[in-house]
């Protein structure tokens, strides 16, 4: 079974649509920025009116001193609809940016505009480096518009680990339903004060950890002493009160100083734990709550909404309630409630409170933050697809490994300066050996296939007029380089890089592999030899690939089979003293070389 998904068409261009929502946004900046001057003079008059009724009262006595509140609560009912102006205000300005980010990335305009930020997991990765996945002028940095660092890990696992073709599909059908919802990401783009503020605090693994470690009050027996504790303490209080006897109301106090004292560093664990779980909470609930109202079609995202939601209730309910135990909390430190702290043995019922949250919402909070970082990368990838109308979701095939792409075109080149190419690998061929000169495009051309590849089993569009695969993973060697902390040349390094490869090959099948210069690190004889075994032990292992090189010795490879390495080669033309390069993919191996003639060019005497 295939799947063959063009994005449906839109009423107006993505450009345009950006573009008369930036103004829209753009306006409401400006009509909050003319009320907001408006009330800042309003709460200024305000002022002046309580001073005028102030002196008028105490001076002339003409009016009393109660008058002084009109003006107060007018002055705070002011200043809280001025706060919220102000909020509005930067929502607004923030929505303006993410349109304006948008139509920049749509004009191939985006460079510098993303996040940039390296990932450790590409450190141990196969072809990020090589395929520009991560950092600065990156596809992270193209796709990624997650505002919770749980976003940013499942876009990152998506890129760095092949998913199942099922787990494919469910995520063609959720970015297809969410590519036209620009309201939704809009409004997920601005929320909150702080625009890095979901992403720096909220620290998943700390959450995690306190919401699923063991509970610290389980005998539940104690509660209810505590409260019948409580209970005694203020018929005690009353009797004392009545007849003056205190000897009850004291024992009574006694024992609950006792319980206190001994829970002492176990309720201050909860209660610190407690806080600072909360703290990361808020800062998710306003996301939740905003994904909570949101209809959903496609299974996978009913599932992810299903997945927000704790014993019936919604994710930001059961964070509502934390946050009222908080509150009760932190009223602790009132001068009147430590007073009756120990009679009423009210941090011992607040900590129980919180522990009972825990106990009943603690296992939800991992399956929060799963979906909250699923949802978030699908928004990216749904994100791109919008921006992106013409490119189609790729065709999943059954069978022995296969990649056809029609007009294959690389994702990070400016549409006005990629240049398309048809390139398959099927059917008896299992490699592509592409030769040409210096310059020629090789390395891009292979960049191209991997990170289409890539895109592919993330479940996200390819650029591409029609992409057909078999499931691959991908192992590259395009960019490797010495290391001067591990002591070892470029061809130790490229050589162990082989070794992964044919690793990965023969342990996680089916492998695309794309082999740039192959050993150029070494004398022509051993590269020859060492070329020939890499590629056979490749394709014996039922990998397909692309190999290039410019030795033309490389481009006979008989032992392999007939038909099963194809020659190909990308061209070059000299004009008027210029090198020029059309970067289009030819049959057959390369008839000649431009090294001498770009050394001539640049003003070597050879």
């Amino acid at each position: 079974m295939i799947i063959t998904t063009v994005p449906a068409p839109i009423a107006s261009s993505p450009s345009e649509e950006y573009s008369q929502r930036q103004q829209a946004r753009e306006a409401a900046v400006v009509h909050f920025e003319k009320v907001h001057r408006s009330l800042g003079n309003l709460r200024l008059l305000l002022v002046m009116a309580a001073l005028f009724l102030a002196w008028w009262s105490l001076y002339r006595h003409a009016v009393s001193a109660w008058c002084l509140l009109l003006p107060a609560a007018a002055f705070v009912a002011v200043a809280a609809y001025h706060a919220k102006i102000l909020r509005r205000q930067s929502q607004a300005q923030r929505a303006a940016d993410v349109y304006r980010k948008g139509i920049a990335r749509i004009e191939d305009r985006w460079i510098g505009t993303g996040q940039q930020a390296p990932r450790a997991e590409a450190a141990t990765s196969l072809y990020a480096t090589d395929l520009d996945l991560f950092g600065e002028d990156s596809l992270f940095e193209l796709l990624s518009q997650a505002r919770t660092c749980m976003g940013e890990d499942t876009l990152t696992h998506w890129l760095l680990s092949p998913s199942p073709v099922g787990e494919i599909r469910e995520r063609h059908a959720a970015i297809a339903e969410l590519r036209s919802r620009l309201d939704l990401r809009e409004d997920i783009a601005v929320l909150g004060e702080d625009g890095e503020k979901l992403k720096t605090g909220v620290h998943p693994k700390a959450l995690l950890h306190w919401a699923e470690q063991p509970i610290q009050l389980k005998q539940q027996s104690l509660r209810w002493t505590a409260l019948l504790l409580a209970i005694l303490a203020i018929a005690g209080a009353i009797v004392w009160g009545e007849t003056g006897i205190k000897t009850p109301f004291f024992l009574v106090l006694v024992i609950e100083a006792f319980i206190a004292f001994s829970l002492k560093a176990q309720l201050n664990k909860v209660f610190s734990g407690t806080d600072r779980a909360l703290a990361d909470l808020q800062l998710l609930s306003s996301l939740l709550a905003r994904i909570e109202r949101e209809p959903f079609h496609s299974p996978r995202l009913q599932a992810l909404k299903q997945d927000l939601s704790s014993h019936t209730i919604f994710g930001s309910k059961a964070i509502a309630h934390l946050k009222t135990i908080v509150q009760y909390i932190e009223s602790r430190d009132n001068f009147f409630v430590r007073l009756l702290d120990v009679p009423l043995m009210y941090s011992v019922q607040v900590a129980f409170a919180a522990e009972a949250w825990r106990n009943a919402h603690g296992k939800a909070v991992g399956s929060w933050l799963s979906a909250v970082g699923e949802i978030e990368a699908l928004l990216s990838i749904a994100t791109y697809s919008y921006e992106h109308p013409t490119d189609p979701f790729p065709e999943f095939l059954e069978g022995s490994p296969s990649f056809h792409a029609e007009e294959l075109g690389h994702p990070l080149i400016p549409a006005a300066k990629c240049v398309r190419n048809t390139v398959s690998i099927s059917g008896k061929t299992r490699a592509l050996l592409i030769s040409g000169s210096n310059m020629s495009g090789k390395s891009t051309l292979m960049r191209t296939v991997g990170i289409n590849t890539v895109l592919a089993m993330a479940g996200a569009p390819v650029r591409a007029r029609r992409l057909q695969l078999t499931p691959l993973h991908v192992g590259a060697s395009i960019l490797v380089n010495d290391s001067l902390q591990e002591g070892s040349s470029r061809f130790y390094a490229e050589i162990r890089r082989l070794r992964h490869i044919c690793d990965l090959a023969e342990q996680h099948p089916p492998v695309l592999f794309l082999l740039d210069e192959l050993l150029q690190g070494t004398n022509s004889k051993d590269r020859l030899i060492g070329a020939q075994a890499v590629v056979r032990e490749l394709i014996d292992s039922g990998a397909i690939g692309i190999v290039s090189t410019h030795d033309l010795a490389l481009t006979d490879m008989h032992h392999l089979g007939e038909g099963r390495l194809q020659n190909m080669h990308l061209q070059d033309e000299i004009e008027d003293g210029k090198m020029k390069f059309d970067f289009k993919l030819r049959d057959g191996v390369v008839t000649k070389s431009n090294g001498v003639e770009l050394m001539r060019l640049i003003g070597l005497k050879v």
